[in-house]
C-alpha cells in the first residue's frame, strides 16, 4: 500500500524512474487503488465451476478502445475465456489449452496499450495487505 500526495502519473513516473535507476529495468507501472481492486474481485464473471487458479485479471492505466474490445469479446478463443468489466479484463486460461491464444502481449497489440496481468488470488492477497 502506498500513500502519497502525488498524482497517479507522478507516482508512476517516480516508481518507474526509481526502478530504472536502482536495477536498470525499464518497466511499465500500473497503479490501482484498493477500491478498484475490490471491484475487480467482486465483478469476477467466473463462478465455482471454473478453476480459480486459472483466472487472470488484466489491468491498465490506459483508455481501451471500445471497438477493439468488442472485436475481442466476439472472438472465439476456444476453451479460453475473455470478459470485459469496469475495472479490468478477465481471462480464463485452462490448463487443457494446448497453446494459449490469450496473453498480455496479444492484448497489448490488439488494444495498443500497456497492461499487466495478475491471478485472482494475487489480487485478493493485495487487497488483504491493504486492510492490515
Amino acid at each position: 500500500m502506498l500513500e502519497t500526495e502525488l498524482s497517479k502519473g507522478e507516482t508512476a513516473k517516480l516508481i518507474h524512474d526509481t526502478i530504472a535507476k536502482e536495477i536498470g529495468a525499464d518497466l511499465s507501472v500500473i497503479i490501482k487503488e484498493k477500491n478498484q481492486l475490490q471491484i475487480a474481485i467482486k465483478e469476477n464473471p467466473f463462478n465455482e465451476n471454473y478453476d480459480f487458479s486459472r483466472i487472470h485479471l488484466v489491468f491498465t492505466n490506459d483508455k481501451m478502445g471500445e471497438d477493439e474490445l468488442k472485436k475481442l469479446e466476439n472472438k472465439d478463443f476456444g476453451d479460453e475465456r475473455f470478459v470485459v468489466s469496469s475495472e479490468c479484463l478477465y481471462m480464463y486460461l485452462p490448463r487443457s489449452a494446448n497453446t494459449k491464444k490469450l496473453n498480455t502481449n496479444y492484448l497489448e497489440k490488439q488494444l495498443s496499450i500497456t497492461m499487466t496481468m495478475r491471478k485472482l488470488n494475487v489480487v485478493k492477497h493485495l487487497v488483504g495487505l491493504c486492510e492490515k
